[in-house]
């Protein structure tokens, strides 16, 4: 739901740090390093937060992280909080944008996201149906190529947060499609469709088994 914009996309195209990562060999060695600057809000495991402080990244579309951390890095997409980390030292250039990227989708995803409260997922199922399924696929599962997130298993409180700051235009990196999708959208159409997408289940063998923590932070 929150895709690569058409701007954006220009930015990729014209050599910018997320279209230099995308042609990298990884080095997930180096991406793990990397990756101690970020798990302090994200967690060892990539898992984030359920009240949607911070997003699963784990086993997110490795081009839909490139794209994401190289926006922020560019200011071309607002995150106060992240950016201090963004900009850091250790996340230097492409190859360090490429290699955290490659070590991030490795990990495997929450087994038990956050999950909205269940009251009017009839009414999510139908926005998600008219509005999201076309980018985003049936279960959720996005395209990294076209740099549409996966979403299944993505907490509620953040997805919500961030299809309300899309329709209010608060995100500037949004999907033009996107925004002119969901900016009739009421308060209550949003959170029905945040409830159903959150709920949406990715493969059995993405998941993490129940305890799993992540054994590089051991």
């Amino acid at each position: 739901m929150w895709g690569v914009s058409s701007a954006a996309m220009a930015g990729l195209e014209g050599g910018s740090e997320g279209d230099k990562a995308l042609h990298l060999t990884p080095d997930l060695k180096h991406g793990l390093a990397i990756y101690r600057v970020c798990e302090a809000c994200h967690m060892p495991e990539g898992w984030g937060l359920e009240d949607g402080a911070f997003p699963q990244i784990a086993g997110q579309h490795r081009e839909v992280l490139i794209k994401q951390l190289a926006d922020i890095r560019s200011g071309n997409r607002d995150a106060p909080t992240m950016y201090p980390f963004a900009i850091a030292e250790e996340i230097g250039g492409p190859q360090s944008i490429a290699d955290v990227a490659a070590y991030i989708a490795t990990l495997p995803m929450n087994p038990n996201n956050g999950v909205g409260p269940g009251d009017d997922l009839a009414h999510g199922a139908e926005v998600y149906k008219h509005h999201c399924v076309k980018c985003h696929g049936d279960a959720g599962e996005g395209v990294g190529k076209e740099f549409y997130p996966r979403i299944h298993g993505q907490h509620y409180a953040y997805i919500l947060r961030q299809m309300t700051w899309i329709r209010d235009g608060k995100r500037r990196n949004a999907n033009s499609d996107m925004v002119r999708q969901i900016s009739h959208f009421s308060d209550k159409d949003l959170q029905a469709v945040s409830d159903y997408v959150s709920r949406l289940r990715p493969p059995q063998k993405d998941l993490a088994p129940t305890g799993w923590r992540n054994p590089d932070f051991r």
